[in-house]
């Protein structure tokens, strides 16, 4: 799965390239996206080519061209940023538990990495399930992701441990977040409410905690769990 903005890239590249047969330049694509700068162009294109659905074409300039579209492309915008909302069924799904429940557990979704130092963008795509009891989990939908980074290291969050991570779109100062910046970058880091103001903080005195406006900052879920393979 894609962010909003790289989706949006990807369509406009589509595009373009159906009506012209030639791929939009650099600061169309930016004006198109309404970014400031190109730098965050070429973030989108590079994301896009990992994930394989673009591909540049060597030594020859603007050359771009589409593999392939997300499944289900239409008319009507993608869901904005990250959104682990994908989980279907029942993948996840912690109710509140009774006495039939003894042995049975619950398959968490890994829906890809997360970044614990510099933002990488967020990756949506579910590659395997983890299945933890019901017991250590608080009702409601869950998904896991894999950490990359070690800027959360104080938190005893290490690089390559797995995350388990409760849906919600709110968090109390102190909890360790999933948090949407932009609607491209995806991080781990503990909320810190600061006035009108959203800090990001993280658990490594070589980081930085990062300070936001409260529109440039979406919660995606708070951490609950964690899983670490020795």
């Amino acid at each position: 799965m894609l962010t909003r903005k790289q989706y949006e890239l990807l369509r406009f590249i589509h595009e373009r390239l159906t009506e012209s047969g030639i791929p939009p330049s650099f600061d169309e694509m930016k004006d198109a996206l309404d970014l400031k700068s190109k730098s965050g162009i070429h973030r989108l294109i590079t994301a896009l080519e990992e994930r394989g659905f673009i591909r540049r074409l060597p030594n020859r300039a603007r050359a771009l061209e589409v593999i392939r579209l997300p499944d289900g492309v239409g008319p009507s915008p993608p869901r904005r940023g990250f959104a682990p909302g994908v989980i279907e069924g029942g993948l996840g799904k912690v109710r509140p538990l009774s006495e039939d429940d003894s042995g049975r557990s619950v398959p968490i979704p890994v829906m890809g990495r997360i970044a614990a130092g510099t933002p990488i963008s967020a990756i949506q795509t579910r590659s395997h399930v983890i299945n933890m009891p019901p017991d250590m989990l608080p009702t409601g939908d869950h998904y896991a992701l894999e950490v990359r980074g070690d800027s959360m290291i104080e938190a005893g969050i290490l690089e390559g441990d797995l995350v388990v991570i409760k849906k919600s779109d709110s968090a109390d100062t102190g909890d360790i977040v999933v948090a949407l910046i932009d609607d491209e970058e995806a991080t781990l880091k503990r909320l810190r409410r600061k006035g009108a103001s959203i800090a990001l903080e993280a658990a490594n005195p070589a980081y930085e905690t990062r300070i936001f406006g409260p529109d440039r900052v979406r919660i995606q879920g708070k951490l609950v769990g964690l899983f670490r393979r020795y």
